[in-house]
């Protein structure tokens, strides 16, 4: 099941399970051309994770992450199947994002289509009634993923990894336009516009990391590092990804 998160605007909360920290039904996503999508959520049948770790500061668990040389040769988006139907429940990933991090939740109809309901971006903190208008983001995403180590997986690993319901903030439903600015980059080149948000997004893309065991490069670290100065009471929790 996928740990539930609360967002609030400006208020930085600490949830369990895999990933949280303090402080993406429609198309597309912001990877590299970027879908559709949503935040946070509670699945049955999502696939566990093994032994973590908890409470580490912000700046030892960015030091944690192994550092080494991006490799993007040979990528392509369909080398990660997405969006899939885990528990066979008839809602695919995307939806189940769009179900656990709605702020009130939509209706449910046949073959999961969901009408109505409301959800707060917090890439930009921006409030949203139309799924259509979201899109769920890999918080790595998935070009960022193939260069820091998903190259050397097996297709298996690669589709739990982009329809990864076991860690809250591996997948977010944020608006559209900041997942398509976001694009494929990593925080070196580029950060939520929210001021509020930093924090959280810190902690989140390296939990992430620290989850799937994903390199960062030297450029990446040091910027993780450099923005993490003001998020001195940032922990960060993860469950290893089977």
């Amino acid at each position: 099941m996928k740990p539930h998160r609360t967002v609030a605007l400006g208020i930085c909360l600490l949830t369990t399970t895999a990933v949280l920290t303090a402080c993406s039904t429609g198309p597309v996503e912001a990877d590299d051309a970027k879908s559709t999508a949503t935040p946070s959520r509670t699945v049955s049948g999502a696939p566990g994770g093994g032994p973590g770790k908890s409470g580490m500061s912000l700046p030892d668990a960015i030091r944690s992450i192994p550092v080494a040389a991006e490799q993007r040769d040979g990528y392509e988006r369909d080398a990660f199947r997405h969006w899939v139907d885990e528990d066979s429940d008839g809602c695919q990933t995307r939806a189940e994002v769009l179900l656990a991090e709605a702020v009130t939740a939509p209706e449910q109809g046949a073959r999961c289509a969901l009408t109505g309901g409301s959800w707060l971006s917090y890439y930009d903190e921006v409030e949203v009634s139309d799924a259509r208008k979201l899109d769920i983001d890999h918080m790595v995403p998935l070009a960022e993923a193939w260069g820091s180590g998903a190259w050397d997986w097996t297709p298996e690993r690669r589709q739990a990894y982009a329809n990864d319901l076991g860690a809250e903030r591996s997948l977010v439903a944020v608006t559209a336009k900041s997942n398509r600015s976001k694009a494929d980059r990593d925080p070196a080149a580029w950060m939520p516009p929210a001021e509020s948000a930093t924090c959280t997004y810190l902690v989140d893309w390296t939990a992430t990391k620290l989850r799937w065991r994903l390199n960062a490069d030297q450029a990446e670290q040091d910027a993780l590092l450099e923005l993490a100065g003001p998020c001195a009471d940032s922990t960060v929790d993860f469950d290893t990804a089977p």
